[in-house]
């Protein structure tokens, strides 16, 4: 199995192990200790993603400071591994709730550090980044359809399987991860001047803050989405989850197309006609007057956005040079954790204040504000003979 291939299984495995919980996630809350209501749903995803923002960027620098990814993925992948199987056994040791979302935490914390090192060793291979990216896009879809598939069918056999079942595969990706060797340069970008990387190309504020919106409409999905076909139209964790797979398919096909496409015609077109596609789909799903309709247009919210993702991450690594781009993929991810962070917040606090539809119009919004005001700097970085070294396309955003 090449490098890239076993590179983009760990990053399937990852995220297997979180939509795992996601078909089945009020029946899962219950069991640990809480009410099973939108809100301690919207707490229990929020914590792992507070651990992924406040833990991304030194994953990633230190990674750069070592000049090695491979053993932080390990370690990575261990630690989340270690971290499912002590929220599962939180109940049978007497531990309340509170505890759980401590224990999420901490292994978002460890857990960031085997996804966003191994997209960044995926950047460190040749062969052409959005190829590249694609292939990380394609792990990603590939493993929250299979996620939500098997996830609700774990959850119909116990609420807690689901979780055993994303600590099995943490433990396997951290086999993995050890068979790959390091290909990047290293570069020892010291832990003091991170900011100083996104000042000295502020043109990395344009992927960031798409793959925050993106990121964003991915929590809501997740939780509010979820919750929406549940009570909507009635249905199950298992049907719910093979609900959320008419997404996530698509999403997950034409992802490496998709990213070798933008090597060729450029960034502005996946990225920007993408995310308005994107978003239209997204608010026409919560106006879907029967659940046929709705499942239809959740095709089209994932052929829209499979137009969107590699190519927004191969925008980072056009913006960096090589021995800088742990850094930058680690900002990229603490923009995209903070965006799954304010969706997990922004759908359950929405859709428990006003209902989903206020939560679908916020969401798909979203993504088509950032799609319209981003536009001019996405075209000057796609198309500019400096998007290699350009530090200031976005002062004229």
């Amino acid at each position: 199995m090449s490098e890239r291939s076993r590179l983009a299984l760990v990053v399937w495995s990852v995220l297997v192990s979180q939509v795992f919980l996601y078909p089945g996630l009020d029946e899962t809350v219950v069991a640990l200790g809480g009410s099973g209501g939108i809100l301690d749903g919207t707490w229990f995803l929020v914590a792992e993603f507070g651990g992924f923002v406040v833990f991304a960027v030194l994953w990633g620098v230190l990674s750069d400071v070592l000049g090695s990814r491979r053993p932080l993925v390990v370690l990575g992948a261990l630690g989340g591994a270690g971290s499912y199987v002590a929220v599962a056994l939180a109940p049978y040791l007497g531990l309340g709730f509170g505890f759980v979302i401590l224990l999420r935490f901490v292994g978002g914390a460890f857990t960031i550090g085997a996804f966003s090192l191994s997209i960044t060793k995926l950047m460190d291979l040749g062969g052409g980044h959005g190829r590249n990216m694609g292939a990380a896009g394609t792990a990603i879809g590939f493993g929250a359809a299979l996620g939500s598939i098997a996830g609700g069918q774990l959850a119909s056999v116990g609420p807690l399987v689901p979780i055993y079942g994303g600590g099995a595969l943490l433990a396997g990706a951290a086999v993995l991860a050890a068979t790959i060797p390091d290909r990047g340069a290293g570069g020892g970008l010291p832990v003091s001047i991170v900011i100083d990387r996104v000042r000295s190309y502020p043109s990395l504020l344009v992927p960031f803050a798409f793959g925050f919106i993106d990121r964003l409409t991915a929590g809501f999905f997740a939780l509010a989405g979820v919750a929406y076909f549940r009570d909507a139209f009635g249905l199950d964790p298992a049907q719910a989850g093979l609900t959320l797979t008419l997404f996530f398919a698509p999403f997950a096909l034409f992802q490496y197309p998709a990213g070798s496409l933008s090597d060729r015609i450029g960034r502005f077109v996946p990225v920007v006609v993408g995310s308005i596609l994107y978003g239209i789909s997204i608010i026409a799903v919560g106006l879907a007057p029967t659940y046929t309709a709705a499942a239809g247009l959740m095709v089209v919210v994932g052929l829209a956005g499979a137009l969107v993702s590699p190519a927004t991450m191969a925008l980072v690594t056009d913006i960096v040079p090589a021995t800088e781009r742990g850094a930058a993929m680690g900002g990229f991810n603490v923009f995209g954790s903070l965006g799954m962070f304010a969706g997990f917040l922004i759908g359950g606090t929405v859709t428990d204040l006003y209902g989903y539809l206020a939560a679908f119009l916020a969401s798909g919004g979203l993504e088509l504000a950032i799609a319209l005001l981003a536009s001019r700097a996405v075209y000057r970085i796609s198309f500019s003979d400096r998007a290699q070294s350009h530090a200031g396309f976005v002062e004229e955003m």
